[in-house]
């Protein structure tokens, strides 16, 4: 029999993580790994509009890490399993990116609104789905087992995705907008 997708196992609101304990798929679990996976979605998006294939190999190697990070929160906590993990060297990658490309920018001394570019505004919305999945994993470890490094490597990447949207506008020659707050004059 060929392989379906459809299990109809889900079809009452509930799955299952690895190790087969069952949630409700309102459970905060899921929705953190399903963040993480829409995350990894926009970084393809992200990875299609690519100029060279450095950024592209980056961005896939950032995708493999959100799969590894997805693996680890779709885990049962209760049991003792080999997962995949994330490693420091991991959000230490991330750094040296950011600090390779904020020496080519200049130094930032506003807000800025996000725009200029598809692949700029692109790198915004994956930002935000990133801070969204930090917040979820956040309020998951405040509950259950979550591993500290997760938490870490959300928080790096977000950065990471700012800095590299100011640095794609930059190679696209896109200028950035402050953002200029309304004052009411008196």
């Amino acid at each position: 029999m060929p392989f379906r997708i459809y299990t109809k196992t889900g079809d009452q609101g509930e799955t299952s993580l690895f190790g087969g304990k069952r949630l409700p798929k309102s459970h905060l679990r899921i929705d953190a790994y399903g963040t993480v996976d829409e995350l990894n979605s926009y970084l393809g998006l992200l990875r299609d509009y690519a100029d060279n294939d450095a950024s592209r190999n980056l961005l896939k190697e950032i995708q493999d890490r959100l799969f590894t990070l997805g693996a680890n929160l779709a885990s049962d906590p209760d049991k003792e399993m080999a997962v995949p993990d994330i490693k420091p060297e991991d959000v230490s990658l991330l750094e040296k990116e950011m600090d390779r490309m904020n020496d080519a920018l200049p130094e930032l001394r506003n807000f800025i609104l996000p725009g200029g570019h598809p692949s700029v505004s692109f790198c915004h919305v994956a930002r935000c789905v990133c801070r969204r999945a930090e917040r979820l994993v956040v309020a998951l470890a405040q509950q259950e087992k979550v591993e500290p490094i997760i938490i870490q490597y959300l928080n790096r990447l977000s950065d990471y995705l700012f800095v590299l949207a100011r640095f794609i506008g930059k190679e696209r020659g896109v200028e950035e907008v402050n953002w200029a707050p309304r004052r009411e004059q008196k």
